[in-house]
């Protein structure tokens, strides 16, 4: 049964060339984002799924960093703030989350994507370490996307992490993705052999056995536990259809 999953993979695959959407998307909205960004505009660059290689075409929003040299003197709220102002001057509909801002982005190559735009500001010069807002709880926290990035990408765990990602859009579920793949990580932390199918059947039981009570931190970050991004409703949720992915007789029930 690898070779279903095999054979979704290879539909779902992403362009990672010159002509991909990530890159026509920086290029669409580099001008926008210059001006906004006033000369403090250090970098634009892939931070989610893209860069990790754990990207769908299907169900991923396109993640980019908004890296703000230390100097920049607006606080993290109004950083966020003068963002969102500078996408509906534009004519951009934003949706507000708790560290990004939501566009639908129509580039110049023809494409429409949705993008999640992530501002942040360096901490010092010579560090990755960036702060950024945190809206729901009006407050900050210290990240670092290369880390993150770096995780995943060393982990290896990109095959497995990307049908699990499918899994979670087709099912509706609520799952931060830099969650779900430090769990998948987590549950196949020790696991050296065996087809796809089975290490994709090894998370799913992860997730429905002892990954609700499991605590994940910010590799990051120590201050910042990843766990607590899901209630405890939203845990049984996965949990629960984890159990159904478990029992159900075939994969294409499980994902398509």
């Amino acid at each position: 049964m690898s070779d279903y999953l095999l054979d979704i993979l290879a539909r779902e695959a992403v362009d990672t060339g010159p002509y991909a959407p990530a890159r026509t998307v920086i290029s669409t909205l580099s001008p926008l984002l210059q001006r906004w960004g006033g000369g403090y505009l250090r970098e634009i660059t892939p931070s989610g799924s893209f860069a990790k290689g754990t990207a769908n075409r299907s169900g991923t929003d396109i993640d980019l960093f908004l890296s703000l040299a230390p100097e920049t003197s607006e606080t993290l709220s109004q950083i966020y703030n003068s963002l969102d102002t500078a996408l509906k001057q534009e004519g951009y509909k934003t949706r507000r989350q708790n560290v990004s801002l939501n566009i639908r982005v129509n580039t110049t190559q023809g494409g429409v994507y949705d993008v999640d735009l992530v501002p942040a500001k360096q901490q010092h010069a010579y560090s990755l370490d960036h702060s950024l807002y945190r809206r729901k709880a009006d407050t900050w926290t210290k990240t670092n996307v290369a880390l993150h990035i770096s995780t995943v990408i060393q982990a290896g765990r990109q095959q497995e992490t990307r049908i699990l990602k499918l899994w979670r859009y087709q099912k509706g579920l609520e799952f931060p993705s830099f969650y779900l793949e430090l769990a998948t990580i987590e549950a196949l932390r020790y696991t050296y052999n065996g087809s796809l199918g089975e290490r994709v059947s090894r998370v799913l039981s992860y997730l429905s056995d002892s990954w609700p009570n499991a605590r994940f931190v910010d590799p990051a970050n120590t201050n910042n536990i990843i766990s607590d991004d899901l209630t405890a409703a939203e845990k049984r949720a996965v949990s629960a259809a984890a159990e159904r992915a478990i029992a159900a007789p075939t994969w294409s029930e499980v994902v398509k």
